[in-house]
């Protein structure tokens, strides 16, 4: 695919297909979920129950965690972050970093969050990996010091692109991808100083970059 970056699931993508993508000169970013536990992954089951909330929206098979539990959480995110740095992945895309304002189960605050999003930061950049916000536009003047860069879906759709104002004035890229309808958001997107495409919701090969 005729691409510079890519955005690649940490446990899926194996090390030969990131080095030949490193060989060809992409730069590449490593998925993983930080607020969620997905059943199917293979280090499932060092969650324990404890830590372990609601199901997701729209994810039956992906449930909150507590992430005042620190102590749990990110030994597992660091063993996770340890996998991306030794596929030669450059950065990091920690999910669901936003469980506060979402139904998880636990009684989460705006510091709870605060202080898990700045712990795994923290873990990405001691293994020399560059670290995305993702989401999260509420704390968005609280993080945008921390995080190197942004990763955002659907801005357009929720009328929020406006707050990653900080991220471009700070000079750091905005990655933005919309799900549904034509390329006609890109002018507005443009205008924030976003870098936007239009992608299927099932995250297949196929992108409209505006």
């Amino acid at each position: 695919m005729d691409a510079d970056l890519f955005d690649l699931d940490y446990e899926t993508t194996t090390s030969a297909e990131t080095d030949e993508l490193k060989r060809d000169g992409r730069h590449l970013i490593c998925y993983l979920s930080a607020g969620s536990v997905e059943e199917y992954r293979d280090d499932a089951d060092a969650f324990p129950p404890s830590v372990v909330g609601e199901v997701m929206s729209g994810w039956a098979d992906e449930r909150w965690l507590d992430i005042r539990r620190t102590e749990v959480l990110l030994p597992i995110m660091a063993a996770r972050m340890d996998i991306c740095a030794d596929k030669g992945f450059d950065a990091v895309e920690p999910d669901n970093v936003d469980g506060y304002v979402n139904d998880t189960g636990f009684p989460l605050t705006a510091a709870d969050q605060l202080t898990y999003n700045r712990a795994v930061a923290d873990l990405a950049h001691a293994r020399g990996l560059s670290v995305a916000l993702k989401n999260d536009v509420d704390q968005i003047p609280e993080l945008v010091d921390t995080f190197d860069f942004a990763v955002n879906e659907e801005c357009i759709r929720y009328a929020e692109c406006d707050q990653y104002e900080p991220f471009v004035d700070a000079g750091k890229a905005v990655l933005h991808v919309e799900y549904e309808g034509p390329l006609d958001f890109c002018a507005e997107s443009r205008r924030y100083g976003l870098s936007s495409m239009l992608k299927p919701a099932e995250l297949t090969a196929s992108r409209q970059p505006c």
